[in-house]
Formats: structure tokens, sequence, C-alpha cells
């Protein structure tokens, strides 16, 4: 099997990639039969040198490759017919702006793997780039608390070289006791933000005692779907009937929102649940929240100040719950919302090294050699005949009217 890592094409340039050069020559060395070429690229973090440096053959021509792994969606001229490509393709919730992607797919017999559909037999996701959203999110929220509030400043996430250094601005950072951060979610992006607040030495606090209670230090506590959503008729929760129906079901996040400073939504967010805030809610006088880092970013929907993504160049704007318009993040009665949607890319290289880590542990040995639980099948979108695997096949219609 010859493999390739390919060049990243999507505007705006994406420094990252699905392996590291040292990961590569670790990979040459764990399987010997396997050859892997990289196509060399002007944007990557990691340089065409880097690669070379570790034995790896840097190849322009890809076309002798089976297989082909990138990190975004793959520009369609940029697509070879005949190959299997792993990416994320943005295409399985029928993503209007990617249909032209999966036909492109189908007309070229491409059997797209797409990252985000690589699941285990119980259906839980095994590779992302969700905990670095995590990490980087927690930074940027703590930066945009103390941009808000004129009480410190931090190097944006981007400006630093690695982790490292972006963790060393950290200590730049004094709160004021009894600030309060509250979380939602405990999946891969909460736990990277836990990460962050853990570097801050922020102290977590029951979901009680954030409540009712006050502290002469900063705290944090972190909220599971059951702890913001509650039955309509008694305040109950079940979580079969939840996830089966959330129809039944409204926010209990309002009690949250009088007593925090900062809300760091990291949940995934289903359509048809409860929004968690409202416009409405955010005009209520007991609002406290001042700073909103969405690392979740769905626009407009379930955490209404997110009327926008925004960019890793200029990542905060402001929401007056009012007009219900975008204002400077610095006037007065504003919600600051850092809204970053591709936040990993503000460090690329640890982002990666983590990603291909993912790669090589649960991808790799089931694609190159045993895979008993089809992990590969269930996660491929399309087939080498150019058609839909059973598993994706709602997506005819998608694809068919992107002709």
């Amino acid at each position: 099997m010859k493999v390739g890592i390919i060049r990243e094409g999507k505007n705006p340039p994406d420094k990252r990639v699905p392996l590291s050069p040292k990961q590569c020559a670790a990979l040459k060395q764990q399987y010997p039969h396997i050859d892997l070429v990289v196509q060399p690229s002007p944007i990557r973090k990691f340089q065409d040198t880097e690669y070379s440096a570790e034995g790896i053959v840097l190849q322009e021509d890809l076309s002798d490759c089976d297989v082909l792994f990138g990190v975004k969606e793959v520009p369609l001229d940029m697509l070879i017919p005949n190959r299997t490509y792993f990416f994320f393709s943005h295409t399985f919730k029928l993503q209007p702006y990617n249909a032209k992607l999966l036909r492109a797919v189908l007309d070229k017999k491409i059997r797209l793997v797409d990252y985000e559909v690589i699941k285990d037999s119980k259906g839980k996701r095994l590779i992302g780039f969700g905990r670095y959203a995590g990490i980087v999110g927690a930074y940027n929220g703590i930066r945009t608390y103390g941009l808000k509030h004129g009480l410190y400043e931090l190097k944006p996430a981007h400006q630093c070289a690695d982790r490292v250094e972006m963790e060393s601005e950290l200590t730049k950072v004094k709160l004021p006791a009894n600030t309060k951060f509250v979380l939602t979610g405990f999946g891969r992006v909460g736990h990277g933000a836990r990460e962050t607040l853990a570097k801050l030495g922020m102290k977590e606090v029951s979901k009680a005692a954030f409540l009712s209670e006050t502290f002469d230090e900063a705290v944090f506590t972190q909220l599971n779907t059951e702890d913001y959503n509650q039955r309509k008729s008694d305040g109950g929760f079940d979580k079969g009937e939840f996830y089966a129906d959330p129809s039944g079901y409204e926010s209990a996040f309002m009690p949250f929102a009088e007593v925090a400073d900062v809300y760091m939504p990291c949940h995934y967010w289903a359509d048809g649940s409860p929004f968690i805030f409202t416009r409405e809610d955010i005009k209520k006088r007991a609002w406290n929240i001042s700073v909103v880092a969405d690392i979740s970013c769905d626009i407009d929907g379930p955490v209404a100040s997110t009327i926008r993504p925004s960019t890793i160049a200029d990542p905060i704007y402001g929401y007056d719950p009012i007009s219900e318009k975008e204002v400077d993040f610095k006037a007065k009665d504003a919600i600051a919302v850092m809204a970053v949607d591709n936040l990993p890319c503000e460090l690329p290289k640890d982002a990666s090294e983590d990603f291909g880590n993912e790669l090589i542990k649960h991808v790799l040995p089931v694609l190159f050699g045993e895979d008993p639980s089809d992990i590969i099948g269930r996660a491929s979108q399309t087939t080498l005949e150019g058609t839909l695997t059973p598993k994706f096949a709602y997506l005819q219609d998608y694809a068919d009217g992107a002709k």
C-alpha cells in the first residue's frame, strides 16, 4: 500500500497536518511494508525540510498512491479519481456548501472516509481536533475576559510558538475573587477546556456551591446535559427520553447565568434540543454573564449571543442584549463573544501532533491490518464504484441536487 499526505488546498489556508514528520518516521518503522510520501506544501506549520530530515520522500504527483490523508475539504480540482481519501468532508449532515464535493467524490469513484464518523462499535468518536478546540477556546475565553474588563492582556494563541508559550501567558492572569466560569459539555472539547483551566489553577466547585456560595478565589463548574435541561412537566430528566425526543424539555441554565461571569459552551447540540438561553433571557435583569467563549459555535442557535462566527485575526465581538445587534465588545452592557470556529488552527503543530497520535492509535492499525469491528467500513461514505454505502444512502438526493 502506498500512502500520501496531501497538501491542504482550501482557503483560508490551514497549517495543520494529519501526521507530523516524526510520526511519519515512526510509522515507516512500525509498518515497513507501507510506502509513505508527502506532497510538498508552502503553508504547513511543519516545513518540507522537516519531513525530508526524517527520511520522508517529498512527491508532488500523488496519483500512484492508494490512500490519501488530508485535514480539511479537498478542492474539487485536486481530487484524484479511484483513490481512498481520509479528510473532514463536512457532508454527512447535508451541509449545503459541500454538496458539490460529495457529487465530485462519487463521480470520480473515490472512497471517502470521513474522520468525523470514524467511531467504535458503541458509537464513540475515535478521532478529532476537539481536545485542542477546548484548550485554545478556554484560553481565548480567559483572554477575552481580561480585555473586556481591562484586567490584563494576553498574547493571542496564534501568535504563540506552541502550547507551552500560550500557557506561559496565563501567569499574567489576575482574576478577582468570586469570578465564576461555567462550562457545558464533558466530551473532548470540555476536557480540553478543563486542561487550560487546570493550568490557570482555577478551583472546581460543585454545581450547588457555584449557585449558592461566595468564594475568595476564581472558580468554575462544569455541567452535564441533565444539569442544564429539565422536563417541562415536572423538572425531571431521563437521559434516554431526552436523546430520543427532547421536545418535552426546556433549558435549566438561567440560575447559572445569574451568578456566572464567563460561559464556555463545550457541548454537542442537536437540532430540536432546547436553546440554552434565548435573546429574551439575556434581557432579564438577573443576567450576569459578560463573556461567552462559544467553543461549540452553533450560529444563531442555542447560545443566543453567538450571531456569527469570528475569526482568528479578529476573535471578539460584542452583542447588545437590547438591540440584539453587534456592537463594540467593550461597551458597558455588551456581552463579549468569542466564537472562532477553527480554534485548533491557532496551535497547528500541537493540534496536528495530538490528532496524529489518535490516527496512529485508532485508525492506522485497522487500515493496515485486521479490522474486526469494520471501523473503516462504517466510516466510508462512498465506494470505489462511485456509489454511496448503505449507511449513507440518505445523502443521495443531497448529492444529486448538486449536479
